[in-house]
């Protein structure tokens, strides 16, 4: 078999792939044998017919036919190895030869990872800002326990901002009921928004068995997005009374006897907490300041298809959150353009990365073992809130296990960019990335050296077993 590449651009190739028929044979007798086991003809038992009797009975045709649809799967993956190229989607293929007992030509037009020199990944310089954790933040924690362990008490006035009321609500839409947009003896915080817009101000000053109606839009269901009339009736009104934060609240709501341990803890979880939302920051910096040093071709096929992914991924969850596109980039003070715009860098820049960071798990070799494999799928699985086994056999007869391998390298990869890296903050201070604990505290350099070494010289010392 001799192949040939012609570049079509910098992420697209056509092979042209020529075959002699002695290598065909294997699939011919195999294509002969198959329909004579299919086949009837006077004088021959089933699966005993001549291949000359088949080719006047069949036509020679229908054996070439299932021969080359046989043989070329495995002959295109050869052309693939042989010019070394990586395939990113199926080929577009075309038989453009066949001379019977001669020869079988056929090209593949395909996507291909690009070609591109991987800049030096040891000793990237990245910064993040610096972990504060400040003291309003404790108090936002301590208000939100306290607001666990406050209390409702009936009121005999009418709603205001933070109370909580229990309402009847029904949507209209010219003067008829919406189905399903109805529901009756709800608990609500007035103020808390998230439910329909304009509820919150209508509440504000209504007292029990009070009615109001105002217009709104449906924010979920069929009639997503439509104008309709919205009749809320109070039935209850209950202030909430919170308890007052001290030695005695610390007490109640923790396992600490004074209210200063309790906040001496609530700042160290918001700061372990702070530590792994910057230990992402840095893992995003470093991979941000390595694309800054590459170019890097992208097909725009897959581009395109990650886009669709993503922009479809965004709208059901805004779909389920019952928030409108149109209320999204609201929020977000985002034009349409804008949201497109920065969506599609988004895309572009994780394609790349991607690249990158194959590019670097190949030339360290990187290998990934079956125990990292089984925790990448329970991980997975948790985060699909899906049966760890019920995902891992999906993935296996869907032949996702190499996507999950990839995955599991590119993380490797990653992490060996990152503990390489300087990582300053704002400050100028390094980030100790390299003892970060998976619950945000950092181990003490001389233990995790200690628990490494251990890890390391376990079962005789050998090392895990790559694939």
């Amino acid at each position: 078999m001799k192949s040939a590449v012609e570049t079509l651009t910098p992420t697209r190739a056509k092979l042209t792939v020529e075959v002699p028929f002695e290598e065909l044979k294997p699939s011919l007798d195999a294509a002969y044998q198959a329909i004579a086991q299919q086949i009837n003809v006077p004088g021959f038992r089933r699966g005993k017919v001549p291949p000359m009797v088949i080719d006047r009975q069949v036509g020679r045709g229908a054996v070439l036919d299932q021969a080359i649809n046989e043989a070329l799967p495995q002959m295109y993956i050869e052309a693939l190895r042989e010019n070394d190229l990586e395939p990113l989607a199926q080929p577009e293929v075309e038989v453009t030869k066949i001379e019977d007992n001669e020869l079988l030509e056929f090209t593949a037009e395909v996507d291909v990872k690009p070609q591109f020199d991987l800049p030096d990944y040891e000793g990237v310089a990245a910064s993040v800002e610096d972990l504060e954790v400040s003291d309003d933040d404790v108090e936002e924690q301590l208000q939100a326990l306290r607001e666990r362990f406050g209390t409702l008490l009936d009121v005999e006035r009418a709603a205001a901002d933070g109370d909580f009321v229990t309402i009847d609500l029904v949507a209209l839409q010219d003067g008829e009921p919406v189905e399903g947009a109805e529901i009756s003896g709800t608990s609500y915080q007035v103020g808390r928004g998230g439910m329909i817009d304009g509820l919150d101000e209508a509440l504000v000053g209504m007292g029990v068995d009070e009615e109001k109606t105002f217009a709104s839009q449906l924010v979920g269901g069929g009639l997503v997005g439509e104008d309709v009339e919205v009749k809320v009736k109070v039935t209850g009104v209950q202030e909430q009374e919170l308890p007052e934060v001290d030695d005695e609240f610390a007490q109640m709501a923790s396992e600490f006897d004074t209210v200063e341990e309790l906040k001496d803890d609530v700042r160290g979880r918001l700061t372990n907490g702070k530590r792994l939302e910057q230990a992402a920051a840095a893992r995003d910096a470093v991979l941000e300041t390595l694309l800054d040093q590459v170019s890097i071709p992208l097909p725009e096929t897959l581009v395109t298809d990650e886009l669709n992914g993503r922009r479809q991924n965004i709208e059901q969850q805004l779909m389920m959150s019952g928030i409108t596109m149109e209320k999204y980039l609201e929020d977000e003070g985002q034009t349409q353009d804008e949201f497109e715009a920065e969506l599609e860098r988004r895309v572009r820049d994780a394609v790349a990365a991607q690249f990158v960071l194959d590019a670097i798990a190949k030339k360290e070799e990187l290998g990934v073992d079956q125990s990292e494999l089984s925790q990448h799928l329970v991980r997975r699985a948790q985060q699909s809130g899906q049966d760890p086994q019920e995902f891992a056999n999906h993935m296996f007869e869907h032949n996702h296990i190499p996507d999950l391998v990839q995955e599991i390298l590119r993380g490797k990869a990653l992490a060996q960019i990152v503990e390489s890296a300087t990582v300053t903050d704002a400050s100028g201070a390094v980030v100790d990335l390299k003892n970060l604990q998976p619950d945000g505290t950092l181990a003490d350099p001389a233990e995790a050296s200690e628990a490494a070494e251990a890890e390391a010289t376990a079962d005789g010392g050998e090392p895990a077993e790559q694939d």
